[in-house]
């Protein structure tokens, strides 16, 4: 037995590790299908539709028959006294016998069937319960779309991060090399300090994008991991590479694709605005309805002077009542035709705001589609420009180790490719997010 004890809570154990260092690795639409089912914000809107759900069963049951009960216990630990004529009992008059009227103890049990007949603000509310659905819908399809963008910018700037770090290696290793040349050179007095103080002060500022990198890489893949909603630290592989991810995303047959204004999350949700501004309109109409219910309660009674209420014995004396309430609005000194009018005027306001939305989300798609354009010819100019750097920084190699080019000229041909590096790295993310950015506003 102890040996199967110390087995079992071994194996428990590893399972524990393994779990917790469970790793991952994600293509790009892998990390998007993850992050739809486990993103933080994702989880919540699932919840929002359930409980919109839920809201829409409340709001119907409200007319529905509901049944309440109500039991009442009562000990008149001293009971009142009454004087009554004693003439009513054969006795002189003008004076008075001192009665107690009934049992110190009663109980009193009931049951009450109500039942809405007619009440105006419970037929607006409950056709007002299909727009807050398609609202809670919509805006879950907002989450979704606004989560798969994220992971996308986040997904792309781990790529970016991780190939800063290689090139940054790279370039310093090449530094290195130029660096302990021309020491070796110096050091042999057939060179000058300058050009190893020039070498020097780059190396310097590589090393430093180096270990800037580095942090960045770590930081953006746990804002990624974030995304996934997984814990930060869980080791999570990307499996797409950078270039060849940007090359997929180069899609020009998305800049003719048919938009229907329709699909748009951003106007739904304007729509579902003026759908809850037309029910609230409603709904303060409705107010100057009346308002019938129906009732019927049974009960009984029972008196004694101890308590012993739940004894087969004791005798309870029912009763019962059927009835109705009507309620009649009659006059609120113009309260409700107040609320009426603000009802309308916030009714137009949402026409208005629907309209700008409409113009707005049409901006927004020609504004996408150009900066998807720009993205891409961008991306182009950067791969061109980064060959040139490259072969500009090769010559000055070997102009600066055959002593035709100064240090000076050397570094400022480093620095350029360096620059270059950055910029071509960013032109591919920018490539990967307006593709996003003009994906969601046609959300096609």
């Amino acid at each position: 037995m102890r040996t199967f004890i110390i087995s079992l809570f071994l194996m428990l154990t590893w399972i524990g590790q393994a779990q917790e260092t469970q790793a991952y690795s994600f293509t790009l639409d892998e990390a998007i299908a993850h992050a739809l089912e486990h993103n933080y914000s994702a989880i919540n809107a699932n919840r929002d539709i359930i409980d919109a759900q839920k809201q829409k069963w409340e709001t119907i049951a409200d007319g529905l028959p509901q049944i309440s009960g109500a039991i009442s216990y009562q000990n008149q630990l001293k009971q009142p006294v009454n004087q009554i004529p004693a003439e009513f009992f054969g006795g002189e008059p003008g004076t008075f016998i001192e009665v107690v009227f009934g049992q110190p103890q009663s109980a009193t049990a009931t049951a009450t069937l109500t039942q809405q007949i007619f009440d105006g603000s419970y037929i607006v509310g409950v056709q007002a319960t299909k727009a807050f659905l398609s609202y809670s819908q919509n805006n879950k399809e907002k989450t979704e779309l606004d989560i798969r963008k994220s992971v996308v910018e986040a997904y792309g700037n781990v790529l970016v991060a991780q190939e800063s770090v290689l090139i940054s290696e790279n370039n310093k290793g090449t530094l290195e090399k130029n660096l302990y040349e021309t020491q070796k050179i110096f050091d042999n007095g057939l060179g000058d300090e300058e050009s190893v103080d020039q070498l020097k002060i780059t190396l310097s500022s590589v090393d430093n994008q180096l270990k800037n990198a580095k942090r960045l890489e770590k930081i953006t893949l746990q804002m990624l991991n974030i995304m996934l909603g997984l814990p930060i630290e869980t080791p999570t592989t990307l499996t797409e590479d950078l270039d060849d991810l940007t090359q997929k995303q180069i899609d020009f047959g998305l800049l003719d694709s048919p938009f229907n204004i329709e699909n748009n999350v951003d106007y739904k949700l304007a729509i579902n605005l003026e759908e809850q501004r037309f029910f609230e309109h409603k709904l303060a109409k409705s107010r100057a309805l009346p308002t019938l219910n129906a009732f019927v309660n049974y009960g009984g009674s029972s008196f004694s002077e101890s308590f012993n209420f739940l004894s087969s014995g004791q005798e309870w004396f029912g009763s019962s009542i059927l009835g109705f309430d009507l309620s009649i609005p009659i006059f609120s000194s113009l309260k409700r035709s107040a609320g009426t009018q603000r009802a309308k005027i916030a009714l137009e306001k949402a026409k208005t705001q629907l309209t700008e939305a409409e113009q707005q989300i049409q901006l927004q798609l020609e504004s996408a589609k150009s900066d998807y354009i720009l993205a891409i010819e961008e991306y182009g100019t950067s791969k061109e420009n980064l060959g040139l750097a490259e072969r500009i920084e090769n010559k000055n190699q070997v102009k600066y180790s055959e002593g035709l080019a100064t240090s000076f000229e050397l570094r400022q041909a480093q620095t350029q490719l360096y620059s270059t590096q950055q910029e071509y790295l960013q032109s591919m993310v920018d490539v990967i997010n307006k593709k996003t950015e003009l994906e969601t506003i046609l959300n096609n």
